[in-house]
């Protein structure tokens, strides 16, 4: 899988390119992306093509819960994290949903998986189940539903059970993103009492 700009600069030029594709020794898998026809496809191939299409982002909420198999929900977008103020890509093609992390939140529990031969940063168990109680708070502020926040307890009751993320590490992001006392440690203290 490589951008066109890869290609340019180990000097293949774009005319190759679309003689390539025309020909059938290349797949075009979204704007200035392309891959080889018969590339063995991993089954978390959409986020290997959407790592390449936002090198500046982090896959995060239900995508890198659904990475780490903390969750049965299949996400409709790959869902990418990035700076407040990164570039927004506009990408149609595969669905990718943006949502800016503030530089202290956007930096922390990221880990790098190779994806078909791509470099893919998600962030960490941890870290994903306090982003998810942080989106939940803010949905339960503007639309007053809990959902969010029983999803984000759902996983962090998984994570706990798979050995995925410990209670310190969920305690440790919960205290940065400052939602420790309210919000996280009720229920984590619920899911450990008998640990």
């Amino acid at each position: 899988m490589m951008r066109l700009s890869e290609f340019l600069n180990e000097g293949i030029t774009a005319a190759t390119i679309s003689r390539m594709e025309r020909k059938g020794a290349l797949n075009q898998l979204a704007r200035g992306l392309y891959q080889l026809p018969d590339a063995l496809l991993d089954g978390n191939h959409t986020l290997a093509v959407a790592a390449k299409l936002v090198p500046i982002g982090v896959v995060c909420y239900d995508s890198a819960l659904a990475f780490h198999e903390l969750t049965d929900r299949i996400p409709r977008s790959v869902w990418m994290a990035i700076r407040p103020r990164d570039w927004r890509p506009k990408i149609t093609r595969p669905r990718i949903e943006i949502v800016r992390f503030g530089p202290k939140e956007f930096d922390r529990g990221v880990e790098h998986h190779t994806i078909e031969g791509v470099s893919v940063p998600i962030y960490t168990p941890a870290k994903t189940i306090v982003d998810l109680f942080k989106s939940g708070q803010r949905q339960k502020a503007f639309y007053n539903t809990p959902a969010g926040i029983t999803h984000a307890t759902q996983a962090m009751k998984d994570a706990l059970r798979l050995h995925k993320a410990t209670p310190s590490e969920i305690a440790k992001y919960a205290v940065d993103a400052g939602i420790w006392q309210k919000l996280v440690q009720p229920r984590l203290e619920t899911l450990t009492i008998d640990a």
